[in-house]
């Protein structure tokens, strides 16, 4: 599937063609009625609930405008307004015409929807309960296992399974097998059966093997559900009292060559294969305390940088594969920066900025696992202090120009307490604690510094940028660097800065990512599944899948 026109990944519910949502204090409840006739790109419909990126968008968004639109609601029941049918997962035949590159771009967005489901939980007191009330099958079971609790109807024909090796040749491409067994810790030989059948398991078997937390008759299954829908946001620290933030749409203005945001910018050099981000710092008169925040809205400036930031990357994610190398560039006051973080860490606990802290936390996670080379340029005019510092952190290396006969005009970066503890990456670690391996010597020498303008030499003495040229070298040394990696094979380049940056403990979300990137990577590409007689290729088809039997 070639790519004709850009993927857009701003919309809200007047726009949704697959989600409906209803409000009932403070509970919200996600109804999963896909338009067959309505998929993203021509060529497939999504029968029987089966989604494709454009369905996992409005998903997305439906989450997002939940955290800040309605801070009432503790708990989000996912269900299907389809009888019989829950969601049979992602679509197979828009799988099976698609690029490599798209459906690895597919599969990672709906796999950090899907984690953004558990931070939520995690971080912000909201709630899941997926209500499977039909067949729940591949990545709707998948959708299902992202949520604190399952309930199966127990109608003797409702199943959850997750069919992909012996249907399409593929694995379950959103963290199933993943979740499966690190969250639900099903049995690793019944995972196995599992994950080998067609056909799945329903009713009590389904409960006892772990796969599911309940089931009920048809009968009281609406009432079992709202029962445990109330139980989960009697849960919740959320304020049934507080003031939403209506998210209006982002407002970016796309050129040929170009993405220009209130508070960034990407512009595109289409012959080197390179792409300037410049994010743009705080103003000096920021609200300070939580009445002007509220009155602020989604105005903003933390709100609404990460949004514009968290868009940037979706679209150049997806619609410029090309563009290999991201340099990563921020414009502003080092002061107003460091101001804005101790608001931050003063009302961090309150709703409406544990939301913001938790959408500029998922967003820089973001950057984390774009599969694009990262330089991060410290600049005259830079403000990479506390918060914005974590964009360079996140970066493959950073460049610090020196100016040592320039005192107005050297740029400085600043730590914050922030940096520390308010946006860790998934390996639960800080990127300073993953920059350092949470090593006490480096981590105090930094910590020492918070607050303090550091020079090019400060920084790289304190390991915080990898090289600081001086204005004499700094242009030779950016351009070679530059040419140099942009001339590396991209899918070499994947692997090592995949490797590279989750050099830090394990857990469930580095292991679906990990396996992401690694095995469903080289799978897709693989003859058995995508091959002329492979098995994602001829499902449908009536044609059975032909194996080179050889095991590599």
């Amino acid at each position: 599937m070639s790519i004709t026109r850009r993927v857009d990944y701003r919309t809200d519910p007047s726009q949704y063609k697959h989600w409906k949502l209803r409000l009932d204090g403070p509970i919200a409840t996600l109804l999963a009625d896909f338009d067959e006739n309505a998929g993203l790109r021509p060529g497939y419909k999504l029968k029987l609930n089966s989604y494709d990126l454009g369905v996992d968008i409005e998903l997305s968004d439906a989450i997002n405008r939940i955290r800040f639109e309605h801070p009432e609601v503790g708990c989000v029941v996912l269900t299907s307004a389809r009888d019989k049918v829950f969601c049979s997962g992602a679509n197979i035949f828009m799988l099976g015409m698609s690029t490599h590159s798209w459906k690895v771009n597919f599969c990672k967005f709906t796999n950090e929807t899907r984690n953004g489901l558990e931070d939520a939980s995690r971080h912000s007191g909201l709630k899941f309960l997926a209500a499977v009330n039909g067949a729940c099958a591949g990545g709707g079971y998948e959708l299902a296992l992202a949520c604190d609790e399952i309930i199966l109807v127990d109608d003797r024909s409702s199943a959850v399974s997750l069919p992909e090796v012996p249907l399409l040749g593929v694995l379950p491409g959103t963290g199933g097998l993943t979740r499966v067994t690190d969250k639900r810790r099903v049995r690793h030989d019944l995972a196995d059966l599992f994950c080998t059948s067609v056909e799945g398991v329903r009713g009590q078997k389904a409960k006892d093997w772990r796969l599911v937390d309940d089931i009920a008759k048809p009968a009281v299954f609406a009432a079992h559900v709202q029962q445990r829908a109330l139980a989960l946001a009697s849960q919740s620290d959320r304020p049934v009292d507080g003031r939403g933030v209506a998210l209006g749409r982002i407002a970016c203005e796309v050129e040929t060559d170009a993405l220009r945001y209130a508070h960034v910018t990407v512009e595109i050099d289409r012959a080197k294969r390179v792409a300037s981000w410049t994010v743009k710092g705080p103003g000096p008169a920021q609200p300070q305390d939580i009445a002007a925040i509220e009155a602020a809205g989604a105005a903003w400036y933390p709100l609404a940088m990460a949004r514009d930031l968290e868009d940037a990357i979706l679209q150049m994610r997806t619609n410029e594969l090309e563009i290999g190398t991201w340099l990563i560039k921020t414009e502003g006051d080092l002061a107003a920066v460091l101001a804005l973080d101790a608001t931050l860490l003063a009302h961090q606990d309150h709703w409406l900025v544990r939301e913001t802290l938790g959408l500029l936390r998922r967003t820089f996670s973001r950057l984390d696992l774009s599969s694009r080379s990262l330089f991060a340029l410290v600049e005259p005019g830079s403000c990479f202090a506390g918060t914005l510092l974590e964009l360079a952190l996140a970066c493959d290396r950073g460049y610090q120009l020196m100016l040592p006969d320039d005192a107005t005009r050297t740029p400085r970066i600043a730590v914050s307490e922030a940096n520390f503890c308010l946006y860790p990456m998934v390996t639960d670690q800080s990127r300073l604690g993953r920059r350092f391996y949470d090593e006490a010597q480096p981590l105090a020498a930094v910590r020492a510094a918070i607050g303090q303008a550091l020079d090019a030499d400060a920084a790289f003495k304190l390991g915080l940028v990898t090289s600081k040229p001086d204005d004499i070298d700094w242009a030779d040394e950016l351009r070679i660097a530059v040419e140099e990696r942009v001339a590396m094979s991209p899918d070499a380049l994947t692997g090592l800065e995949a490797n590279l940056r989750f050099n830090g403990p394990e857990n469930m979300f580095t292991r679906v990512f990990g396996r992401l990137t690694a095995w469903q990577n080289w799978i897709f590409q693989r003859p058995n599944a995508v091959g002329e007689k492979g098995a994602l290729k001829v499902y449908g088809k009536g044609d059975k899948a032909q194996f080179d039997w050889q095991r590599v």
